[in-house]
């Protein structure tokens, strides 16, 4: 049974998951929206070096939307780990002093403006991130030397 202190981080796991999922539908909706400003760029016969500057721009823009998203995943792991050691009064007590400490933590281990771009450089080529953005370049390649 949980006792309040797992409860504090039962709440915050809850509201770190909601918040993750929410993240990734935003993520979605930068890809969708890249893939279809290039394409009415491409109809309308916009500048190439613009459209691919645009995508460049969604790229990077999704790449800080999931380092922000990786930060909420690394805490629910940690909140995930609190909850399991539940049961014994030390991994309690120190789970109650732990919960709802997401910024706090993150404060500490912030890294300066060039590990942040390093954070953000790391997020945007990983695949699931990358694409379609590549694609889009390509064709955007394809398009101005055709």
């Amino acid at each position: 049974m949980l006792n309040s202190e797992s409860g504090l981080l039962v709440q915050e796991w809850v509201a770190l998951q909601n918040n993750y999922e929410q993240y990734e539908k935003i993520a979605v909706y930068i890809k969708l929206t890249s893939v279809v400003l290039f394409f009415i760029g491409l109809v309308m016969s916009l500048n190439g070096i613009l459209s691919g500057l645009m995508v460049l721009v969604l790229w990077l823009q999704e790449a800080i939307w999931k380092t922000y998203q990786s930060r909420l995943g690394e805490r629910i792991l940690m909140v995930e780990s609190m909850i399991k050691q539940g049961g014994n009064a030390e991994a309690e007590a120190e789970a109650e002093a732990a919960a709802f400490q997401l910024h706090s933590i993150w404060q500490v281990s912030r890294p300066g403006a060039l590990g942040l771009v390093r954070e953000y450089f790391a997020n945007s080529v990983r695949p699931t991130v990358a694409y379609p953005y590549v694609m889009l370049l390509l064709i955007n390649l394809v398009w101005l030397y055709k």
